[in-house]
């Protein structure tokens, strides 16, 4: 998931820079008041769950809840996820500083238009809420994986079968989050109905 330094052009890490820096600017105005300790208790979430690798074929995968940073915190799972692969460059080197830029706003933008595509439905019953809970995780992860697969497509042919690779890897995480998102936001309407219709 996460590009490492000098695998991609100038030109697309300066992209990557100036649109997540774009988003950040959005989102730090939409976390006032109560949303900034939702916003670190999230971010934390995702940096710990970030580190358990699960062996998937010749690679291996990890849970991202990039989806559920979309959906509770909108365009705030910018500056959150910025932090968070922030954090895990300097700590243990996943990715690079120069392309954080270009690795933020892969996890960020699927995030919050997943988020906004379904929340209706996170307020629904039955079947309705689960398709919404699976349909976040899926789109969210999945888009971040076509980002990712499209950088590479885009930095040079040699890097085509990588790009490929990339995708399938992301197509079983994506479905695994889907299922544990659906049991992860039906604790949460129970427990927490609040904090799902507040972000709506």
């Amino acid at each position: 998931m996460h590009v490492s330094e000098g695998v991609l052009p100038l030109w697309e890490v300066a992209l990557g820079w100036g649109l997540t820096a774009l988003g950040t600017a959005v989102g730090l105005k939409k976390l006032e008041g109560e949303k900034l300790p939702l916003a670190a208790l999230l971010t934390a979430l995702f940096f710990v769950a970030s580190l358990v690798h699960v062996p998937v074929g010749v690679g291996s995968a990890h849970l991202l809840f990039n989806g559920l940073l979309g959906l509770l915190l909108g365009w705030g799972a910018f500056p959150a996820l910025l932090v968070g692969l922030f954090l895990q460059a300097v700590l243990f080197q996943f990715g690079g500083l120069l392309v954080l830029g270009v690795n933020a706003f892969n996890m960020a933008l699927p995030a919050v238009l997943a988020g906004r595509l379904f929340r209706n439905w996170i307020k629904e019953e039955g079947l309705k809420f689960y398709a919404g809970a699976f349909l976040t995780a899926f789109t969210a992860v999945l888009g971040s994986g076509l980002l990712l697969a499209l950088e590479l497509a885009l930095a040079g042919e040699e890097f085509l079968t990588d790009a490929l690779l990339v995708l399938a890897l992301h197509l079983p995480t994506a479905a695994a989050e889907g299922l544990v998102y659906a049991f992860l936001l039906k604790f949460l309407k129970k427990n927490f109905p609040d904090l799902l219709e507040e972000n709506r």
